[in-house]
């Protein structure tokens, strides 16, 4: 398993997404796998840093490991930010209204579910985790 550490500031984002691309790497991930990983571990680690820290006044990391098994690359991001269940949110009211008469928020989340292959959310131990699951492909068909 390889982890890092950073701190919970926008400025982070850049180095997760350069660790997602490693991982996907070794993963064997093709382009829009990675497309539906960027898409899913940016979105909550953005989250985190401005609502969960930012808007609260709180500092914390963004500690994201990565899991390579023969059949999936998990990666797991922990805050310390206050607990958030994403999967307490309701979708989206409409995708089919055009965007300036669609209410604020939730599209992102919304999005970053659909992007994955499993996601997981629990509160341990202080920290949200949030567990990202993306399928490898099989060996027959790379």
């Amino acid at each position: 398993m390889e982890q890092m550490i950073l701190p919970g500031v926008v400025e982070s984002l850049e180095e997760l997404c350069d660790f997602l691309d490693r991982i996907a790497e070794k993963a064997g991930l093709d382009a829009k796998t990675l497309g539906k990983l960027h898409l899913a571990v940016d979105e909550m680690a953005t989250n985190v840093v401005t609502h969960g820290y930012e808007e609260q006044g709180l500092t914390g990391d963004l500690i994201v490991s990565a899991e390579i098994t023969p059949e999936a690359l998990t990666v797991t991001l922990e805050d310390t930010s206050l607990p958030f269940d994403p999967r307490a949110l309701e979708p989206p009211a409409s995708l089919d209204q055009p965007l300036e008469e669609r209410p604020i928020g939730g599209l992102g989340i919304y999005l970053m579910r659909k992007s994955v292959d499993r996601y997981d959310y629990a509160y341990v131990d202080g920290k949200n985790r949030n567990v990202f699951v993306f399928n490898r492909p099989s060996p027959a068909s790379t």
